[in-house]
């Protein structure tokens, strides 16, 4: 194969992390051609409302899908934390690239960080998870919806329209950014995103050549980090209509894994961690969204099904 087309979102971040992949495509297949197919997404369409109302992050991996279904691309470049615990039936995701700063930043003009910050004053997020964070550690703080993407998110901040508002370090970073962090939150702060900061590509389950040559680049650690993240997602039946985190990390042959889920107003927060071998990822994933689920976050679950936010 010596051509391959790549289905992305048409923001600039998007957009940088295709290039980023097809980069490290072209370096591990000298020869190969790789052109970027730009497309609009539901969910970069729909940009007033909550993703949780609006269909959920699968929104913005759809068309791209449909693309490749169609023939009009061979993959697809995804930020992991936008994926879906469950693949839909027909697709693969064979590898992921090295993983970026998985934080969350702070940015702000006024404060330094989230601890600063007087009552009632607005904090900005379109993540139900950092929202539920934030006010389980910060109740004073009036935390309030934000969408779109880096460039109209900083916009909104720099027009006063929030004291602060909480991003993705990665993508701050990716795009030459990072000037604009106040803090880089820890994860003891704010546990990140299953999977934040790490560009993953996605295939036809049944096209074998392309999985193989997505897979020449797969960074193992982030892989590995990567299969308890999701696995644990997957357990808990996770999507952005429900605060969820999972954050995991390698050391001595083992992996270390926490996640968490809560009430978006953060009054409850259940939190679990395990440790495990590192060549049994999914395992450990699985422990901890079944304690997750056994120390309360079932009924989390089933709240927010029942109110109508999806599970």
């Amino acid at each position: 194969m010596d051509r391959l087309r790549i289905a992305t979102r048409q923001s600039k971040l998007a957009l940088w992390q295709a290039q980023f992949a097809a980069d490290e495509l072209c370096k591990a297949h000298p020869g190969l051609s790789v052109e970027l197919v730009p497309l609009s997404t539901r969910g970069d369409e729909f940009q007033s409302a909550p993703l949780s109302q609006i269909g959920g992050k699968g929104l913005f991996i759809k068309e791209l899908e449909r693309a490749m279904l169609a023939g009009e691309a061979d993959i697809a470049v995804h930020s992991m934390k936008d994926l879906p615990a469950h693949l839909p039936e027909g697709f693969l995701l064979p590898s992921v690239l090295p993983r970026h700063d998985p934080r969350d930043a702070f940015i702000s003009q006024r404060y330094a960080s989230p601890a600063e910050m007087p009552a009632g004053a607005v904090l900005g997020t379109s993540s139900l998870r950092r929202q539920c964070l934030m006010k389980q550690q910060y109740p004073q703080l009036t935390v309030r919806f934000l969408r779109g993407n880096v460039q109209t998110r900083l916009s909104k901040l720099d027009a006063g329209e929030y004291d602060a508002i909480i991003l993705a370090a990665s993508g701050l970073d990716r795009m030459g950014l990072e000037g604009r962090i106040r803090r880089r939150l820890s994860p003891e702060e704010s546990l990140p995103s299953v999977a934040q900061g790490t560009i993953g590509m996605e295939c036809r389950a049944d096209d074998h050549e392309i999985a193989d040559l997505l897979r020449a680049v797969n960074d193992p650690d982030t892989w590995t980090r990567t299969l308890a993240e999701r696995a644990m997602n997957a357990r808990l039946n996770g999507s952005c209509s429900v605060p969820i985190a999972g954050f995991a990390q390698l050391a001595d042959h083992s992996i270390h894994l926490r996640g968490m889920v809560g009430w978006p107003n953060g009054e409850t927060v259940i939190r679990a961690e395990a440790r495990g071998p590192a060549d049994d990822p999914e395992a450990v994933g699985d422990q901890v969204g079944r304690e997750i689920i056994e120390r309360g976050g079932q009924e989390i679950l089933d709240r927010l099904a029942d109110e109508g936010h999806g599970a």
